[in-house]
């Protein structure tokens, strides 16, 4: 069972990280199941809209709600994000390797990706999960001592990545 994580400070950065994994995982063979996020910025607004890609091709999907300037609290579309894992899910049967770019307060509470992370490791698919901070002692709890953190470097995510799906190295 091969589960490990990356946690890097600021924000946006575990989202940009991990879309360059995909990335390179995906170039260097590796069928991918999961998602990368795309925080974008617009004109006049103080939070940026959050979209997944649904890996290995799409969709994109709109996971924020536009709730204004001025709206405090959690922006995700928990029905938008359901439909994120549902496509998830979809690829996983074919899939060397799966990458969920946060593992948030849905999955804390047991929800939203969580119950593919288990799925996919009890079917021996290694899993690389984004956790930031607030999230990193639920993150812990429910990896449940299996889980290993990396660091924020390509490179040995890579070979990480090449290690648990078996590929020799580039």
């Amino acid at each position: 069972m091969h589960l490990a994580y990356v946690s890097l400070p600021g924000r946006g950065a575990n989202d940009r990280f991990l879309a360059a994994i995909a990335e390179r995982a995906q170039a260097a063979g590796l069928r991918l199941a999961g998602t990368v996020q795309v925080n974008i910025q617009r004109e006049g607004r103080i939070k940026c809209d959050m979209d997944l890609r649904v890996l290995p091709g799409g969709p994109v999907l709109r996971i924020s709600e536009d709730r204004g300037n001025g709206a405090r609290g959690c922006r995700l579309d928990a029905g938008v994000l359901e439909a994120a894992v549902l496509g998830v899910t979809a690829a996983l049967p074919g899939a060397d390797l799966l990458l969920v770019n946060k593992f948030g307060k849905q999955e804390a509470d047991g929800r939203g990706f969580a119950p593919l992370i288990a799925e996919a490791l009890s079917r021996g698919i290694p899993v690389l999960a984004g956790v930031n901070g607030l999230n990193l002692p639920a993150f812990q709890a429910f990896a449940d001592g299996l889980a290993a953190p990396l660091a924020a470097d390509q490179a040995l995510v890579m070979d990480w990545c090449r290690r648990v799906c078996r590929l020799q190295p580039a």
